[in-house]
């Protein structure tokens, strides 16, 4: 049955939708990388490519936040596809300026144009499948976004080493202009048959369920960040950092893809949580381990729960907010885990700074356990 379920979602329009997801989430996630290739003939070098990452995780939070409030369902291809044209073409700004000021108001609306994209995408997919391939349809929309991830490093690298260190930017805005094509084959379904923008209040009041997301995603910074000062620390080849990586990204993959087999026990609310402390343990065990056969064992458990965690908020957020405004919700889903990414970003520099990187790595579970403490206590206290 739960293999069946699967198979259900092997039609036009879902699969168009997975089309259009990786066409506008592949650039996305290949920008850090690109922003070092990039930069790093200019002066200032990694320090100009980190202050751009930051200042486009920014334009992401902010966008996603703010313009996510105005997503009419209505209208939602439209407003999607303007997004994702507007930030083509700041895409290819980044690519014909060296003007410092320039790079960084091109990477501000870089960051903000498309910022409605991934949750607008993943409400019109939820608006496309009865509730009972709804679980399902998270886990496929979440696998989809880890494979994405996973290869976008090495997709970078082989263009900006073998071609041209312009050329990632080249594939970005084209796949950019063909997901803002691309968008206007997707059926409208339920979601979009309800108008009007959501009210700031009702997408707010689901402030808990972005908390743990926020949360999961700290877990991210932590593998992305620390890992490569810990494999050092340890004394182990750098270049193991890549392999781990993708397999954390793998695993996040998988485990989404088991989350969507089969109902599981408990609420929504209660699976979250038992999934964000187990994955906050196999974080914090990674650098309890002196050996890189322990290391990656902690890391790839990590990404195996990791994703339940954000596919059963993602799942709780549907039920908690009315469906005209799921794509609102999503777009504030998506800027809160980035502002937990940087908060994250900032802990654990701080901790490698006047500690180690095993401390770096337990100041990132510990923002994680704080998060998740706060929003478990204010979950109970809402009402149903």
């Amino acid at each position: 049955m739960s293999a069946a379920g699967y198979r259900d979602l092997a039609n036009r329009d879902v699969l168009a939708c997975a089309v259009v997801t990786v066409a506008a989430k592949l650039p996305m996630s290949m920008t850090p990388l690109m922003m070092v290739f990039l930069t790093r003939g200019l002066p200032g070098g990694y320090v100009l490519a980190a202050s751009l990452v930051a200042v486009y995780v920014l334009g992401e939070v902010l966008g996603a936040a703010l313009l996510g409030l105005f997503l009419d369902p209505s209208r939602m291809r439209g407003q999607l596809s303007v997004g994702l044209l507007v930030g083509a073409a700041a895409f290819t700004t980044l690519a014909l300026t060296t003007n410092v000021t320039v790079l960084v108001i091109a990477a501000l609306v870089a960051g903000a144009g498309p910022s409605t994209t991934p949750g607008g995408l993943r409400a019109m997919l939820l608006g496309l499948v009865p509730d009972s391939l709804v679980p399902k349809a998270m886990g496929f929309d979440a696998m989809i976004t880890q494979v994405v991830w996973a290869v976008a490093p090495a997709l970078v690298t082989v263009l900006a080493l073998s071609v041209d260190h312009r050329a990632p930017v080249v594939v970005s805005v084209s796949l950019i202009v063909v997901a803002a094509w691309l968008v206007f084959i997707l059926p409208r379904g339920h979601v979009t048959s309800r108008s009007g923008t959501a009210k700031v209040r009702v997408v707010a009041s689901a402030w808990p369920i972005y908390l743990v997301s926020a949360a999961a995603l700290a877990q991210l910074a932590v593998a992305e960040l620390v890992l490569p000062a810990l494999l050092e620390h340890r004394g182990i080849a750098i270049g193991w950092i890549g392999p781990l990586l993708m397999g954390f990204a793998a695993c996040s993959a998988l485990g989404a893809v088991l989350y969507g087999l089969r109902p599981w026990p408990g609420s929504l609310r209660v699976q979250g949580l038992v999934l964000l402390v187990i994955t906050a343990t196999c974080a914090g065990a990674v650098a309890l381990f002196p050996n890189l056969p322990g290391i990656a064992g902690a890391l790839l458990a990590a990404g195996l729960f990791q994703s339940g965690v954000l596919v059963t908020r993602s799942l709780a957020l549907r039920e908690r907010l009315p469906v005209g405004a799921h794509a609102a919700g999503f777009s504030m889903m998506y800027a809160v885990t980035g502002a937990g990414y940087g908060l994250t970003a900032v802990v654990v520099a701080w901790a490698m700074d006047v500690g180690s990187p095993i401390w770096a790595v337990f100041g990132g579970v510990a923002v994680t356990l704080v998060l998740t403490a706060i929003s478990a206590a204010a979950e109970r206290r809402q009402p149903r």
